[in-house]
């Protein structure tokens, strides 16, 4: 199966679910950009609960911006709030210290724009995951994008997962909050390490 994604911040368990099952995958960058999507958030179980980290971002053509021309805002400091956050979720978790060197060089280099660091991440992610898979680019923009499965919405990437229930796994913050499913693959990674491989293969 070929697929058509959304580019995305640390992706959810589904989107990377859905990246095992292809053959071939290819993210949008032609799109319209739209707002408030996995394409600049993505969602951690800390101390209080659910939360949702968010990179700013500058529409440098206004509501007309294609994806990739989205440029990183990066006037603020979120890189070192979102890696606090990150270590304050799942400093206690049994992988976090195996696998923490991997992700924290990039919350401490400047991206200018969202796609380069998102295209990044993956490539972390799928070295960790041991993924080898086919990733390109789209040249340009298709509604109907004919031979490929168009999953560029979070609903269709959980529609493809196949079941709506993930199986539980133990989270560093569930005795309070209980099993919270389809997170960041970071949630994954840090708290099952070498088994997140596994894990993904059954949804």
């Amino acid at each position: 199966m070929n697929l058509l994604l959304s580019t995305a911040y640390l992706p959810p368990i589904s989107y990377l679910s859905a990246c095992l099952s292809a053959e071939r995958m290819v993210i949008e960058q032609f799109e319209t950009y739209p707002k408030q999507t996995i394409r600049n958030h993505c969602t951690i179980l800390g101390p209080n609960g659910k939360q949702m980290l968010s990179i700013p971002v500058n529409k440098v053509d206004g509501r007309h911006t294609l994806t990739k021309d989205i440029r990183i805002c990066n006037t603020s400091p979120w890189q070192r709030s979102h890696w606090r956050s990150i270590g304050t979720a799942y400093s206690n978790s049994p992988f976090f210290l195996y696998y923490q060197d991997a992700f924290e060089p990039i919350f401490t280099k400047r991206f200018d724009f969202l796609l380069d660091l998102n295209t990044r991440f993956l490539q972390i992610i799928f070295e960790i995951l041991r993924i080898d898979k086919q990733v390109d680019l789209t040249d340009h923009f298709e509604k109907e994008p004919g031979t490929l499965k168009d999953l560029r919405t979070l609903p269709a990437i959980k529609a493809l997962s196949k079941q709506s229930k993930f199986l539980p796994y133990m989270q560093v913050f569930s005795a309070r909050h209980g099993f919270v499913p389809d997170l960041s693959i970071i949630d994954l990674i840090f708290n099952l390490g070498p088994e997140a491989g596994e894990y993904l293969s059954f949804l």
